[in-house]
């Protein structure tokens, strides 16, 4: 940033399922149409900057290819999503100037998720951002994401590898939990 390079911290587990699970939803909802491909960690060069988001988000027409029709390695462009989650190490100060940078570079718009309050910012340009935490609230996204819907409740359920066992119930096993 700025001319500096700046070591990221290591993804942990909350960041790393949220960054698996969304890549591979937004995925299965926009590649089988080839309007957009989501990719995990792909480093993109704008505006003099070089950016790693955690999901970054191309529709089908921009996405840079070699002679070959293959994906280019230097991905020179914004991306037209950018999504961010926040690890629990991790300046949400600096994230949020990358989000906006790729705002007015021309990315469509941003989420930053913070998966310990279990809240989105929302960022579109010109640098308006909207905060959704309520678990009913529906994700605003690009225009060309249209059929893709996501609550926030939904999001952050994929949090959830393991129900909580009910307290003094019967579990499947059919063994009693005292309280």
């Amino acid at each position: 940033m700025d001319g500096q390079i700046i070591q990221e911290p290591m993804p942990k587990g909350k960041h790393s399922l949220l960054q698996t699970r969304l890549s591979a939803v937004l995925n299965g909802v926009l590649q089988p149409e080839q309007i957009a491909w989501a990719f995990v960690k792909l480093r993109c060069t704008v505006g003099g900057r070089s950016i790693v988001p955690d999901v970054t988000v191309l529709t089908w027409p921009r996405i840079p290819c070699d002679a070959n029709g293959e994906i280019a390695n230097a991905i020179d462009t914004h991306p037209d999503w950018v999504i961010e989650i926040l690890s629990p190490d991790q300046s949400q100060t600096r994230v949020t100037k990358n989000i906006l940078h790729c705002l007015h570079q021309g990315t469509q718009i941003g989420w930053l998720i913070d998966p310990d309050e279990q809240t989105v910012l929302v960022y579109s340009p010109p640098d308006q951002v909207k905060i959704f935490d309520q678990p009913t609230a529906l994700l605003p996204t690009p225009a060309f994401a249209a059929d893709f819907h996501l609550t926030v409740s939904e999001l952050f359920g994929w949090l959830v590898i393991r129900p909580p066992a009910p307290k003094g119930g019967n579990l499947d096993t059919g063994y009693t939990i005292n309280p």
